[in-house]
């Protein structure tokens, strides 16, 4: 704008700049603002006599002009009316970059429309200023819409940069309470649409594990938050993700902090050992003054091994049951006061048994039977007999690896989950040293010890995987290290037939007759793992011989008559996805995976879950609870298992858009698909359960064992989508509220014979008593 007017003149030299309607046609070739004449002149000047100003003049003589004679600018003879003395409120643009008067006219003013150039009036500062904004927001728009869709398919290092950055950029904004120093463009997005509400950095809420983390794909893997070598800590330790207590734990946390952050206030971080609803802080009373080799009548030792394997052993054989029952029967047909006894670590698995029976009668029962005896005299036993020091440091044998595989289930049984864990892990590290994570290949070994050998190693990889995700632990046994071959759906008793016997020996035959049967994972967690099939069940069962030809089986499918066997098969089948799940999506090297690989790796799985589903028999379908029904125990078992793989797939993804606006994943989208899913699975499990309570008929038909585990997984799943992503008043928070009135009804049963069913309910009632009033929620 400089260039559209002449320099003003300086106070001293004569007025030249206002000039007549001709003055464009005059040419300026003058040094510059404020250069005087020429100090030397050749040409001869006549003097007159400005009219405007009165000052001479000096004009050049008539045929005398020199070629650096300055020509002469005519000044106009009008009085501009314009040159008041009164100032205008504001000036155009022109007139303020030449630092000139101007009369404030509009739309264009006297100098601007004398010298025939656009007039132009700038915004107020004020209006600047708003401007800026709202060009800022349209920005940032772009910038969220472009991070939105840049974001999943950052690597690692470049995700927690974006991270770390939009968290410092928070910490500067509220330090110095400025808009424009916070300059993150999604993070200032959602200041300005109010999407999220700015809170001191010393605030309980602001921490990377936060609801507003969870735009990040790997807010699920797992990390540290407490002392763990505190003792009212040490009793539960640490919880993983893939635990149901922490994902209790992260909703009390939230609600809380929403209650306090609208008050004003602060809150103490919770410790997740407030979630935990086991028994781990109490100690275990180790009975004095017992008799060791003490037993009880043959009556009551044989309703109590008929008990054990009716109710546990189709689930967890880690007893051969033809050979022991057949060395029970020899115990008690001699005298059992006399001194020929077996020994101490078969007496001490007997001793785990009655313990484990008795723990189950006292619950259905709700009442001690004394002719049954106390389950911990039981237990005080068996521990003294092979527990001890000596046994410890002993070279492991078969029955020691099953003393302890016993003792890990007695403890789950009582709710002793972390020791539990512990546990688990030294009976699988026995079972390692006795080479039962591989097959076998010695002729010295029968046919019938072989596949119970094959059994002891599946029940310890079953129970270490509930126990890892109850506990939220990485597993204790591994995919790479073992070869054991799946377990025959054959019952025990037909070991010794012929047909089964080759079945056994062969393993070609063993997986031209089993590939139908197990399901193909397709997902590897890490591309330098080994292949796909080297990770499957399928492939585990003929390690080494894949490439030969496939025999014929001499049994075939068809003959395959539904048994308590085959329904481990099926268990075994589902645990190994349950494994991988835990692995590709709750392990430390899910970090290296974006959350759109996260989400495929989901729907893979999923797909997977629903292929199983598909080849279960019809005598394992899954209903409602009836006692009456064939298989009514395994039935319920594999539906629980089935439905808690699901809630572990899904779960990421109801985590994820929990702590995300309402609406804001588009419907559709495989989060949003998942995350409904998670929440249907729940309630479908919970739908298993009969409308009226019956806690005899529950400890009867369902593995009571982990019952509990069970019913707060899908409890919890239903409450984060209740608090988190539901409208009071709507039909999805009428069904929800009754599906949870459902499990505290069922829980309120449970809690009257059972301490850790106690602590559950009043987990649950802490969280409806604080937040569920918008809910309307009759709890009693």
């Amino acid at each position: 704008m400089s260039g559209q007017f002449p320099p003003r003149p300086s106070k001293t030299e004569p007025r030249s700049d206002i000039l007549g309607n001709d003055s464009a046609a005059f040419h300026y070739d003058w040094p510059g603002a404020g250069s005087r004449f020429p100090q030397q002149v050749s040409t001869e000047f006549q003097a007159n006599i400005d009219p405007v100003s009165g000052e001479e003049l000096l004009r050049p003589s008539s045929g005398e002009q020199s070629i650096n004679a300055k020509v002469p600018i005519p000044r106009s003879a009008q009085t501009i009316p314009w040159t008041s003395t009164s100032r205008t409120s504001r000036a155009c643009e022109n007139c303020r970059e030449q630092k000139a008067k101007c009369s404030g006219h509009r739309p264009t003013c006297n100098r601007c429309k004398d010298s025939g150039i656009r007039c132009s009036y700038g915004d107020r500062k004020k209006e600047k200023i708003i401007k800026e904004i709202d060009t800022l927001k349209a920005q940032i728009q772009t910038y969220e819409t472009v991070l939105r869709e840049v974001y999943p398919r950052l690597d690692l290092s470049s995700a927690q940069y974006v991270d770390q950055t939009i968290g410092g950029q928070l910490v500067r904004f509220w330090n110095l309470k400025s808009l424009l120093c916070c300059v993150n463009p999604l993070l200032l997005i959602k200041i300005l649409t109010n999407q999220i509400h700015v809170q001191p950095s010393n605030s309980p809420s602001f921490r990377s594990d936060s609801g507003a983390g969870m735009d990040h794909p790997l807010a699920t893997i797992d990390h540290t938050e407490e002392d763990f070598n505190r003792d009212e800590k040490q009793a539960l330790g640490f919880v993983g993700e893939h635990s149901e207590m922490i994902w209790l734990y992260r909703l009390k946390r939230d609600l809380d902090q929403d209650n306090v952050t609208s008050l004003g206030e602060t809150l103490d971080r919770p410790s997740i050992s407030s979630m935990n609803y086991f028994q781990g802080n109490m100690e275990i009373s180790v009975l004095d003054a017992i008799d060791v080799l003490g037993m009880p009548a043959q009556s009551t030792a044989d309703k109590l091994v008929d008990a054990f394997f009716d109710l546990v052993h189709p689930a967890f054989p880690v007893i051969g049951k033809r050979i022991f029952l057949s060395q029970y029967r020899t115990f008690y047909s001699n005298n059992p006061t006399s001194t020929s006894r077996p020994g101490k670590r078969w007496m001490a698995v007997l001793n785990l048994i009655f313990a484990i029976a008795v723990k189950h009668s006292l619950l259905v029962n709700n009442e001690p039977d004394e002719e049954l005896g106390n389950h911990l005299v039981y237990f005080t036993r068996a521990g003294r007999l092979s527990l001890g020091n000596v046994a410890l440091l002993d070279h492991p044998n078969l029955q020691q690896v099953q003393v302890e595989g016993l003792t890990a289930f007695y403890l789950l049984s009582t709710a002793q989950v972390n020791r539990s864990w512990r546990m688990i892990g030294i009976a699988i590290r026995s079972a390692v040293a006795m080479g039962l994570n591989l097959r076998s290949e010695s002729d010295d070994v029968p046919p019938l010890s072989r596949e119970s050998r094959y059994r002891v190693w599946w029940a310890l990889f079953m129970l270490d995987t509930l126990l890892c995700v109850m506990i939220g632990r990485p597993p204790s046994t591994g995919d790479n290290f073992c070869t054991t071959p799946l377990p025959i759906p054959f019952l025990e008793e037909d070991f010794e037939n012929e047909e089964v016997k080759q079945l056994i020996m062969d393993y070609s035959i063993r997986q031209n007759l089993l590939k139908p049967l197990v399901t193909q994972l397709h997902y590897s967690p890490q591309p330098s793992h080994q292949t796909i099939d080297s990770l499957s069940p399928a492939s585990l069962l003929a390690p080494g011989k894949a490439k030969q030809p496939a025999q014929a089986s001499p049994v075939s499918i068809e003959n395959i008559i539904p048994n308590i066997s085959l329904y481990f098969l099926y268990a075994v089948d589902l645990t190994f996805l349950m494994r991988e799940a835990i692995e590709t999506l709750y392990a430390p090297g899910a970090t290296r995976r974006s959350w759109l690989e996260m989400e495929n790796a989901m729907s893979t799985l999923n797909n997977t879950a629903d292929n199983w589903l598909s080849r279960l028999p019809t005598e394992f379908q899954f209903t409602k609870f009836d006692s009456d029904q064939p298989f009514a125990l395994q039935r319920v078992s594999l539906s629980f298992q089935f439905y808690t793989t699901k809630l572990v797939i899904a779960q990421p993804c109801l985590r994820r858009l929990a702590h995300q606006p309402v609406g804001d994943s588009p419907s559709g989208s495989i989060c949003d698909t998942m995350a409904s899913m998670c929440v249907q699975v729940a309630r479908d499990m919970l739908s298993l359960l009969p409308d009226e309570t019956d806690i005899h008929l529950l400890y009867q038909v369902s593995p009571w064992w982990g019952i509990l585990h069970y019913m707060m997984q899908s409890t919890t799943v239903l409450l984060i989508q209740l608090f988190m992503r539901t409208e009071p008043g709507t039909t999805e928070a009428v069904g929800l509220t009754k599906d949870i009135q459902k499990a505290i009804q069922w829980l309120g049963e449970m809690a009257k014979r059972d301490a850790s069913a106690r602590r559950a309910l009043s987990v649950c009632m802490d969280i409806l008593s604080q937040h569920g009033q918008k809910f309307a929620m009759e709890i009693d």
